[in-house]
């Protein structure tokens, strides 16, 4: 995809919405000087140039009792069947997110656990029994430091 020039105000908006993505279009536009109906163009716009992907609620996952992150390592046997891969992946809900990397490892998974034990399964019996993963290498979090979306440059 190509990289967007955005001006002053959407600049704005994008910082507002990173940190209140439910903040009123209304009080965005008071903070920009701008109408509703101007925010509510360019925030549509934003979504159909792709750099708003969507919104979301983000859950504590500790908060429903996932009290283990782990960041996993993946070594395929052959990267040619990636997708396959990916989509038993995707069926494995404990299974957050998947990068595809560089290094001696092909996917890194970051999961989230009950704990100990039910990490342990969901490691042995779903990603490491997926045909074509042939080894693992597994990284417990203690805790995250912070999580954040990314900062939109105000000098640009």
């Amino acid at each position: 995809m190509a990289k967007v020039e955005l001006d002053a105000i959407d600049q704005k908006i994008l910082r507002y919405l990173t940190v209140n993505a439910r903040m009123p279009f209304l009080e965005i536009a008071r903070e920009c000087g701008v109408s509703g109906a101007a925010i509510h163009q360019r925030v549509n716009k934003l979504v159909a140039q792709g750099v708003i992907l969507g919104t979301q609620m983000v859950v504590d996952p500790k908060s429903l009792g996932n009290d283990v992150c782990a960041i996993v390592e993946v070594q395929t046997r052959d990267i040619n069947n990636y997708m396959e891969i990916v989509e038993a992946l995707k069926a494995i809900p404990e299974v957050v997110s998947c990068n595809f990397i560089t290094g001696k490892s092909n996917l890194l998974l970051k999961l989230y656990c009950r704990d100990h034990a039910h990490f342990m399964n969901v490691l042995m019996e779903k990603v490491r029994k997926i045909d074509g993963v042939i080894a693992t290498e597994t990284y417990i979090s203690l805790f995250e430091a912070f999580s954040r979306q990314v900062q939109i440059d105000e000098t640009k």
